[in-house]
């Protein structure tokens, strides 16, 4: 009977809970455009009203954006990061104001604990990948490096005992949702920003490029769809037409291609981001890859009849521009319709207010996600080989014997190819 009872309380929690999310929506925010936006554009109706100030801040938040692309790659990973805490803050309490009736023991905390956990993982990860020598220079880095994975594994452990010592007998299953809720959020944020960090590392035009392209999709999207939409796109977001979302792929390919076109001849954005021991900073100096230097390539015949021209000289990245647009006005979109069905469910317009007229930091990143994930395994399935710089971490990590194996095995190698000459001595 005890037993049974206890799972009645239980089930009668968590439905409660369930039910409270579908029948008592968050407040609506108030109205958070700036004052001065208010009072120019009082005597607009509200669509066009909004249309300017989602215009103002959308080129102020671009305007922004250069900003912190010329202040460098330091600046870019450090935003990142704030963008990230920004996301999994405002899903969090999302969760915690849905919920916050039951007054859920040290959620909040907790959470915060495993953000800082994940992060010490990944981000361990990095240094030691992209900083070796510099971890290898200092005892107390060489020391973290070396049982990093350990440490990172205990730090979560002491958070998983955490959680199983704050359980209330009349709220487990709740507890245990918002524990899982806890964990998405971290693998859909943590895991997709320390991805951009990623592809920023292989050169800032992997990084600038599908940004853009996303931020030219979605305003190109808005734009079309203002303009000329008349036919719903999909259900869970009733504003988006077909013909923005049609207008803004061929605006967004476009798009891409000039971008490319003009940040491909420029090293500081071609060149991967390295640490220069010497300086104690990042650099993006090199000899560009073939990927950013121009080539002629034959037109097909159709377009040849059409535009008049049998060759065309281009960056081979261009190409690759083509299908981080596609993804980018195709797939990414997705990752906001996602985040509307996520809306929709707990009955909020916007994640937050941070932003006037566009709502929090996750309404302008939930495609970015998605894309930074793409990006990612593109790099690594049709752009990214064996990196030199990685293999010659990986030898000085040997010890001595095994070193000297590796060089005699590399020199007979190179000496079969006719790469190297044998000398008497070394005979």
């Amino acid at each position: 009977m005890e037993s049974e009872s206890e799972a009645k309380v239980d089930g009668e929690t968590a439905s409660d809970s369930e039910s409270r999310a579908e029948s008592a929506p968050l407040p609506v925010s108030a109205d958070d455009t700036p004052e001065v936006l208010n009072r120019a554009l009082s005597n607009l109706s509200s669509r066009w009203k909004n249309w300017w100030v989602r215009g103002i801040l959308t080129l102020a938040m671009i305007a922004f954006f250069f900003i912190i692309i010329y202040l460098g790659p330091m600046v870019l990973m450090i935003i990142v990061m704030c963008v990230q805490i920004k996301c999994f803050h405002e899903i969090i309490t999302i969760g915690y104001n849905v919920y916050h009736s039951y007054d859920l023991p040290w959620f909040r905390t907790l959470s915060w604990y495993f953000l800082l956990c994940v992060n010490y993982f990944f981000y361990g990860e990095t240094v030691t990948d992209y900083f070796f020598t510099l971890v290898q220079r200092e005892e107390p880095l060489r020391i973290l490096s070396k049982y990093h994975r350990f440490i990172s594994f205990t730090l979560y452990l002491i958070g998983f005992c955490m959680f199983v010592l704050s359980l209330v007998k009349k709220h487990y299953r709740l507890q245990f949702y918002m524990f899982g809720w806890t964990h998405v959020t971290l693998l859909i944020v943590v895991t997709q920003s320390h991805l951009v960090i990623h592809n920023l590392f292989e050169g800032m035009i992997w990084f600038i490029v599908p940004i853009s392209c996303v931020i030219c999709n979605d305003i190109m999207a808005y734009m079309f769809g203002f303009f000329f939409g008349r036919t719903p796109l999909i259900k869970l977001s009733p504003k988006k037409t077909w013909e923005g979302f049609i207008g803004g792929f061929f605006a967004t390919v476009v798009f891409g291609l000039l971008l490319s076109y003009v940040m491909s001849g420029y090293r500081c954005f071609v060149c991967p981001v390295e640490y220069n021991n010497d300086t104690n900073s990042f650099t993006v100096d090199c000899e560009p890859s073939d990927l950013f230097r121009l080539q002629e390539y034959n037109i097909p015949g159709v377009i040849q009849s059409v535009i008049g021209w049998k060759t065309v000289r281009m960056y081979p990245f261009q190409i690759h521009s083509i299908a981080l647009s596609t993804f980018a006005s195709l797939i990414g979109p997705f990752g906001g319709f996602f985040a509307s069905g996520f809306k929709r469910a707990f009955k909020i317009k916007d994640f937050a207010n941070t932003i006037p007229g566009h709502g929090g930091i996750m309404d302008r990143f939930d495609c970015q996600y998605l894309m930074a994930t793409f990006v990612n395994v593109y790099i690594a399935s049709f752009i990214r080989g064996p990196n030199p710089s990685k293999l010659i971490q990986q030898f000085l990590t040997l010890r001595p014997d095994q070193q000297l194996h590796i060089f005699n095995t590399l020199r007979s190698h190179l000496i079969d190819k006719g790469m190297l000459t044998s000398t008497t001595e070394d005979e």
